[in-house]
């Protein structure tokens, strides 16, 4: 486990965080994806990630506060859904069995001012915690090509690289990366 910069504060997503988050989701989206898409692809991510209320819902999205600002967010599901905001296909809500499944780490966004300061990893280390203290023994998510040297630097492995194909026929490539616990 990474030791927490003195300065970040992690606490659980509330509602009324919703419509900051939502925001940074789409500075993240739109500035930090640029160095790996061309813009068509940063446009198109737009359709296959995002809020994703079900998380807060469930107590299991956490905030990353500097100060005041929001400098990260992200989360865990014990739900099947792998990816993706409220407003993307896909969705299932079934619950995963710890015994067989592994849980998800889900919707994963730095606010561009506070990228490589500690904040992803900062929210996976709790992710991980949180899911090894409900018996999940692996957790799986879907990377970007963004967020993937971080996971890979924190001990995830590609499964399987795959696709989102969005409603302009755009293929958004994504990683299917997984750790056990």
């Amino acid at each position: 486990m990474t030791s927490t910069p003195p300065d970040l504060r992690l606490r659980l997503a509330r509602a009324e965080d919703m419509p900051a988050l939502s925001a940074l989701m789409d500075r993240a989206i739109g500035e930090l994806l640029q160095a790996f898409l061309p813009p068509e692809g940063v446009a198109a991510s737009f359709e296959i990630m995002g809020l994703d209320t079900q998380l807060i819902a469930d107590g299991t999205y956490f905030v990353v506060e500097d100060g005041e600002a929001i400098a990260g967010c992200g989360g865990w599901s014990r739900r099947a859904t792998l990816f993706g905001g409220d407003h993307s296909a896909g969705r299932d809500a079934a619950l995963l069995d710890p015994a067989v499944d592994a849980a998800r780490v889900r919707a994963m966004y730095t606010d561009p001012n506070h990228a490589r300061k500690g904040v992803g990893r900062l929210i996976l280390d709790a992710c991980e915690a949180a899911a090894r203290a409900e018996g999940f023994t692996r957790v799986e998510m879907a990377a970007t090509m963004g967020g993937e040297p971080l996971y890979r630097a924190c001990g995830y492995a590609v499964i399987e690289p795959f696709e989102a194909v969005t409603s302009t026929g755009y293929r958004v490539p994504l990683l299917r990366m997984g750790k056990g616990l």
